[in-house]
């Protein structure tokens, strides 16, 4: 028998068998190595918790755990895991190794395009910084970035659970969820979803910043998803080391997990994010239009460490941030960690924020047009001295206008709020991929 069809009969035999294990009392048995038994159950069958979030709201989260055996695949390469994410739902897919793509940059380069001749035609000495590029080389670079979106942009439809087996790395691909409802995504590191071909503008910002195309994760449009337990890193492909043009450095990375386009009912929990720029964005418009009242999001037990900014940026919805553990080494490259933007309504609780002595506890909040945010049991550490923190008292004694101090709402739908004092250890030990107990 091959050895995919082998790999495939255990998980199935792993997936009848995790009922029994799951029913299990807490404790009450154990493997001879010695860890409970509960912790054989099989993941791909694993729901959402009630309460654990705004992912638990109304129907809940189970994405592809009803899936029957024929909707079970395990995917070791990219063509197998776009076969699997077409195929009828709901869906369990187990990602195995490393799926990466098989082409590089050159092979979507299209029309002509070269990064030479693109930094050559809208250098702003040529091109001026008034108006976007235009013309040939910013149509072949189009071309170019259309061309890479169709082959490492991977949708994911409703009824999916993607899970890693012990290992699992999904390297240079964007997945989609798109106008989906009730997707699970757990237990995969996640590294460099690459832009080959950045877009440069002029007109964003004072000095014209470049621009890119793709997320690990992409949210959009859609309800009731639930991330957890993954590892989000650039690999060896930093932002970091990426070279300045133009005077602003070539971003060819955009956010690791980004909700966005009127999404609703999401819970991002215990996963890592390292040494990156723009880590998390919930809201992508300023536009009330389709944002209003959406962009409900639960962040929690997630640890941030060395990011630079969107952990995360929040434009409308009531996000509650609770029990993360954020590190911030150096205060050169941080420009923030909670963006409180139009009509958002943070409510940060029980956070543990680890800063260099270089960074002041001021720009842990930056206002993108808010007015409000809650904050309350946070704790600080410079050094080896912890002490409490307000954040938007800490905010307001050094910016003007003032945020307020209440953003208008409870949280209702969460576990336990774990005491911020026991965040540093709790998370920096259980999260991220192959830490789910």
């Amino acid at each position: 028998m091959p050895a995919r069809h082998l790999l495939l009969s255990a998980v199935l035999a792993l997936a009848a068998a995790a009922p029994a294990l799951a029913a299990s009392p807490a404790g009450a048995a154990t493997t001879p190595a010695g860890k409970p038994v509960g912790q054989q159950a099989d993941l791909g069958r694993q729901t959402l918790p009630a309460n654990d979030g705004w992912a638990s709201a109304g129907t809940g989260t189970t994405g592809g755990a009803a899936a029957p055996a024929a909707n079970v695949h395990v995917v070791a390469d990219r063509a197998g895991l776009a076969a699997a994410l077409a195929s009828p739902g709901p869906r369990i897919i187990y990602v195995k190794g490393v799926i990466d793509v098989d082409k590089t940059c050159a092979d979507f380069a299209t029309g002509g395009y070269t990064l030479a001749g693109y930094l050559a035609a809208y250098d702003p000495a040529v091109w001026g910084r008034d108006t976007e590029p235009s013309g040939p080389m910013e149509d072949a670079r189009a071309a170019s970035a259309a061309a890479q979106t169709k082959y490492i942009k991977l949708k994911v439809p409703s009824n999916t659970t993607i899970v890693g087996l012990p290992g699992a790395v999904i390297r240079h691909i964007n997945l989609h969820v798109d106008k989906a409802d009730n997707v699970i995504i757990r237990n995969i590191r996640f590294e460099d979803a690459a832009d080959c071909f950045p877009q440069w503008d002029p007109t964003d910002g004072d000095e014209g910043n470049w621009n890119s195309l793709y997320d690990n994760i992409s949210v959009t449009g859609s309800t009731h998803v639930w991330i957890d337990h993954n590892t989000f890193t650039d690999g060896d492909n930093p932002d970091a080391n990426q070279p300045v043009y133009f005077g602003r450095p070539y971003q060819v990375h955009d956010g690791q997990a980004d909700i966005t386009s009127a999404s609703d009912f999401v819970t991002v929990s215990w996963n890592k994010f390292s040494d990156h720029d723009k880590t998390m964005l919930i809201g992508s418009t300023n536009n009330p239009a389709n944002d209003r009242g959406k962009l409900s999001v639960t962040v929690h037990h997630n640890e941030f460490s060395g990011n630079l900014q969107r952990l995360p940026r929040v434009r409308f919805g009531k996000v509650h941030v609770y029990n993360n553990y954020y590190q911030v080494p150096d205060a050169e490259p941080f420009e923030y960690a909670l963006g409180v933007g139009v009509e958002s309504q943070i409510y940060a609780e029980n956070n543990y924020f680890r800063l260099s002595r270089s960074v002041d506890p001021a720009d842990l909040l930056y206002n993108w047009g808010g007015t409000t945010l809650t904050a309350k049991g946070n704790l600080l550490r410079v050094g080896g001295k912890e002490t409490p923190i307000d954040l938007v008292a800490a905010y307001n004694a050094k910016n003007d206008p003032d945020l307020g101090a209440d953003a208008g709402w409870t949280p209702a739908l969460h576990s336990n709020v774990d005491p911020a004092a026991a965040v540093r250890r709790e998370v920096s030990r259980h999260a991220g991929a192959g830490e789910i107990h």
